[in-house]
Order: C-alpha cells, then sequence, then structure tokens
C-alpha cells in the first residue's frame, strides 16, 4: 500500500456535480465562440475575398514561410543555448564552493528579474552606443531569450536535480564515483525526465516570446505577417487570426513531442523495472 494519498475519489455526488459544471463552463464557451462568430460576420471577415490570399503560393512563399523560418530560426538557436545556460548554471549553484553558488545564483536571479523586452531593447540599442557598431536583431532576440529562459530553466533543473532521493547520490558516491559522475550519470538524467513538462512548457513560452523581436523589426512571424501582410492587403484582423493558428500548430507540435517522450521514458522505466525483478528473482536464493 501507498503512504502517500495524492487525492480521494470522487463520489456520485462529486462526479455529477463536476459533469454539471463542465457542461455549463462549456456551453459558456460555445457561446462566446458564437458571440465573436457573429461580430466578426457582421463586419464581413469571414468574406472569403478576404481569405483568397491567403490560399495563394505568393502569399505563403514570399510573406508567411520567411516569418515562420525567422521564428523558427531563432526559438531553436535559443532554445539549445537556453538549455545549456540552465545546465550549467543550475550545476553551479548547487557547487559546494559557495563563490560559485553564489555567483550562479545571482546571474540567475538578475536575469529572472530583468524584463525580457528590457533586455532586447538593451542589447538592440545600447549594445551598439556601447561598441559603436551595429547589433544585429537576430542575436538581440536570440540573447535575450537564452538569458530569461536559461534562468528560468536553472531553477527548474535545480529543482528537478533536489528532487531526486539523497540515497541515490550517497549510494553513487559509496561505491566511488566522483561528483561530477554522480550529477552527470545519476541525478541529471533522472531531474531531466521528471521536469520534462517543465521545460518543454517553458520552451513553448520561448517560442511565443520570438514575437518581442516585433519591437525591433526583427523579421519573424508576427512582424511579417501583421505589419507587412496586413499593409499590402488591409485586413489586421485575418492576418492575425492566420498568425495565432500557425502559433498554434507549432506550440501543439512541441507538446505531442514532449507528451510522445514522456510516455517513451515510462515505458522504459517500466521494462528496466520488470528487467531489474527478473534479475532479483534469478539471484534470490532458492528455499
Amino acid at each position: 500500500m501507498s503512504s502517500t494519498v495524492l487525492y480521494d475519489h470522487l463520489g456520485p455526488r462529486a462526479r455529477r456535480r463536476n459533469w454539471i459544471l463542465t457542461a455549463i463552463f462549456s456551453l459558456a464557451l460555445l457561446a462566446l465562440l458564437w458571440f465573436i462568430y457573429v461580430k466578426f460576420d457582421q463586419k464581413g471577415q469571414w468574406a472569403a475575398e478576404k481569405w483568397k490570399p491567403y490560399l495563394t503560393a505568393k502569399m505563403w512563399n514570399e510573406f508567411l514561410i520567411p516569418g515562420l523560418r525567422g521564428t523558427l530560426q531563432a526559438a531553436f538557436t535559443a532554445m539549445v543555448l537556453a538549455l545549456a545556460f540552465g545546465l550549467i548554471f543550475a550545476v553551479g549553484r548547487l557547487s559546494d564552493r559557495r563563490w560559485i553558488s553564489w555567483a550562479s545564483g545571482a546571474v540567475i536571479e538578475f536575469f529572472r528579474a530583468v524584463p525580457l523586452l528590457l533586455m532586447i531593447f538593451f542589447l538592440s540599442f545600447g549594445v551598439p552606443f556601447l561598441i559603436q557598431a551595429p547589433f544585429p536583431a537576430f542575436w538581440a532576440v536570440v540573447i535575450g531569450l537564452t538569458l530569461y529562459n536559461g534562468s528560468v530553466l536553472a531553477e527548474a533543473f535545480r529543482a528537478g536535480i533536489r528532487a531526486v532521493p539523497r540515497g541515490q547520490s550517497e549510494a553513487a558516491s559509496a561505491v566511488g564515483m566522483r561528483k561530477d559522475q554522480v550529477m552527470r550519470y545519476i541525478l541529471l538524467p533522472q531531474a531531466a525526465r521528471s521536469m520534462l513538462p517543465v521545460i518543454v512548457s517553458q520552451l513553448v513560452v520561448l517560442l511565443k516570446d520570438t514575437a518581442l523581436g516585433y519591437i525591433i523589426a526583427y523579421e519573424e512571424l508576427l512582424q511579417v505577417g501583421v505589419t507587412i501582410v496586413a499593409a499590402n492587403y488591409g485586413n489586421l484582423v485575418v492576418a492575425s487570426i492566420v498568425v495565432a493558428a500557425i502559433y498554434i500548430a507549432i506550440n501543439s507540435g512541441l507538446t505531442a513531442l514532449a507528451n510522445y517522450l514522456d510516455r517513451r521514458s515510462m515505458r522504459r522505466g517500466i521494462r528496466s523495472a520488470r528487467a531489474l525483478r527478473r534479475e532479483a528473482a534469478v539471484i534470490e536464493p532458492q528455499g
């Protein structure tokens, strides 16, 4: 029997109440969507001629695909750098050497506290003033996303590492493993698996935050889709809906990938546990 009870099973009355509340909120949501649809229809936003340009190759080849490419390039570059930043500073904050731990903590807290938009502004306008040379908009967006999201991921990694039972690191040390080996082979793999939902959630936030490049005229999906497309075709609402649908599709893909990796990790863990039980049954002396 498990020693921890997470929640009690709902009784018939509670289940019935939840079904009623779910139905009420679903009807309210449908009513809101219908209201939006009717208001847009009254303004002619669903007219076919306003949506025809988005069915042409020119629209996608000249505007939306280049904008999407800019978003994905900035997002995936920042994702890789943010994961590396978070891992390095999480390990640094857990260091036994105080000066490393304090320095890592100061860096993490500083970049978590500074608004992302302010960092992008400084990189785009402040750095050129200091170095007397232009600073690429791409790197202003990427570095800003890396510093902010990397700091958040560092705290997620640190929490995941601390959540691993202490006995595992003590057992690894007892058999002669060094601290870096314990971290690399014992703590980090388990922390990464347990924190996968948090990590993916933060990466989705990172991808959406590439839209802040709009402020410094970085050619990403929002900037191209809303500014250029709306300027050429004169319909901001339709352009916004199309851009939002693309963002939703990308983020849904990331979430589906995370769910797949999580299920695969769980299956692998179950197989490993079964293999260990079989080995234990073989080794156990027959009575």
